[in-house]
């Protein structure tokens, strides 16, 4: 049977205590008791109790500190503080201290039973519109989906960058959603109402590179009917974002370099100067150290454009963020395509997180997209991936330790698996592992992976 949710009762009268579990008990709570202070304070930090029922008097610590003491160890703790007659006074102070509410005694049972209940209730909905108000915050950047410790650093960094006009350096993996980042900067800059022109260097034949950058004059070459501006003309007053920066012919890089430094360009066969007023952003794939030892990225140009570097993390650095992003993928790709998939199934899940995703976020979208498209339940399955992907991860049954894995990232799997095969019981977990439970806790709280394993367990 399902457990119910954890109280634990602290009063230095065991009769107290003990009517307190046997009531609870009898009501489907899962109880645990203490005679001090202290010991409750230290229960509560591996027990990890939903809500608290605690005497207002205890021989060793002061009420209304030890309330604080409390919600300081763990702000989403519920408590219910019970007084006697004469300090209704201290017990206000509790309440203002972080207790939920207070109760004279001798306390009645179906009042105790309705108060915590209420205090349970109210503490969860806060917590959850907490939860939903930080995830829709971290979806702020233009759909860039994030709730790890390295994209919210990132997502710090863009905040703190994007408003001044310095010039900015993505660097990341194909697939990690580095024009993402680009749109986010210039949506949030003080030229958001201003054109954001954006161009692929690898995509440009080389010998057309420079006309499409700084434009032309009429008859400049054989087909240059007309004039024609360039993108840094168009992008004026806004951004322009040159995308694998790391492609462009090096005698164009030295073009770039002198338009940015004298903030003006001539067209291609015009005599005429244009002025250069555009907030540059340039994106790169390529490792920019091997880049610059070996001469195809100019040393100066790369000081010029990265003023400021962002670095995307890959997928394999951040798995935590899968679960979101799989939720924000397969409902984009359900309403895009009406269909009845609800989500992920377990085993899909577990295969998503052991993979390596070389193809970054980029990959994972497109696996969901056709995932979507061919489930025929209410769940994607393993039989609706494709076949690449189904092969290259071993039965999740096991566990192995996929190739060029970090130590970090490999204990971080280790726990995510044993937490999936016990349900989230975290006292299975620790034995299975062979740890401490506090030790098992506190490396649930480094990795971040408390969302995601029941707090009851």
């Amino acid at each position: 049977m399902k457990r119910g949710p954890r109280v634990l009762a602290i009063d230095d009268e065991p009769a107290m205590t003990s009517w307190i579990k046997t009531v609870l008990e009898q009501h489907g709570y899962e109880v645990s008791t203490a005679e001090v202070g202290a010991l409750g304070q230290e229960r509560l930090k591996t027990w990890r109790p939903a809500a608290i029922v605690t005497d207002l008097v205890l021989p060793d610590v002061d009420g209304v500190e030890h309330i604080r003491k409390l919600k300081e160890l763990d702000p989403d703790v519920a408590v219910i503080v019970l007084s006697g007659q004469g300090d209704v006074p201290r017990s206000v102070e509790a309440v203002k201290a972080g207790a939920f509410d207070f109760l004279e005694k001798p306390v009645d049972p179906d009042l105790l039973l309705d108060r915590l209940a209420k205090a349970i209730s109210e503490t969860r909905l806060v917590d959850e519109n907490t939860r939903l108000k930080k995830r829709l915050d971290e979806r702020a950047f233009q759909h860039i989906v994030g709730a790890s410790d390295r994209m919210r650093a990132l997502f710090e960094m863009i905040a703190c960058v994007a408003p001044s006009e310095a010039n900015i350096l993505i660097r990341g993996e194909n697939g990690t959603g580095k024009e993402l980042i680009a749109n986010a900067i210039h949506e949030n800059s003080l030229r958001s109402k201003g054109r954001f022109v954006k161009v692929n260097c690898a995509a440009i034949p080389q010998e057309l590179i420079e006309s499409e950058l700084f434009g032309y004059k009429k008859g400049a070459f054989t087909g240059a009917n007309t004039d024609k501006p360039g993108l840094f003309e168009l992008a004026s007053g806004g951004s322009l974002l040159l995308d694998e920066i790391g492609e462009m012919p090096s005698y164009l890089q030295t073009k770039l370099l002198r338009a940015l430094q004298e903030r003006e360009y001539r067209p291609v066969g015009s005599d005429r100067t244009v002025a250069v007023d555009v907030r540059l952003i340039c994106a790169t794939n390529v490792n920019v150290e091997t880049a610059l030892r070996e001469g195809t990225l100019r040393e100066d140009l790369y000081f010029r454009i990265n003023t400021i570097t962002l670095m995307v993390p890959p997928l394999r650095e951040r798995t935590e963020d899968i679960p979101l992003l799989c939720e924000h993928f397969s409902e984009k790709f359900r309403r895009q395509y009406q269909k009845g998939v609800m989500g992920l199934s377990v085993p899909v899940h577990q295969l998503f997180m052991r993979y390596r995703w070389p193809g970054n976020v980029r990959e994972l979208e497109n696996v969901i997209e056709r995932a979507v498209i061919v489930a025929k339940g209410r769940e994607v399955e393993i039989a609706d991936l494709p076949e690449p992907l189904r092969n290259s991860v071993a039965d999740t049954a096991d566990f192995v330790v996929p190739p060029n894995r970090t130590l970090a990232e490999i204990e971080k799997m280790a726990i995510v698996q044993t937490l999936e095969r016990t349900k989230g019981n975290k006292m299975e977990a620790a034995e299975m592992l062979g740890v401490y439970r506090p030790t098992l806790y506190s490396k649930i709280k480094k990795y971040h992976l408390q969302k995601d394993t029941p707090a009851s367990s």
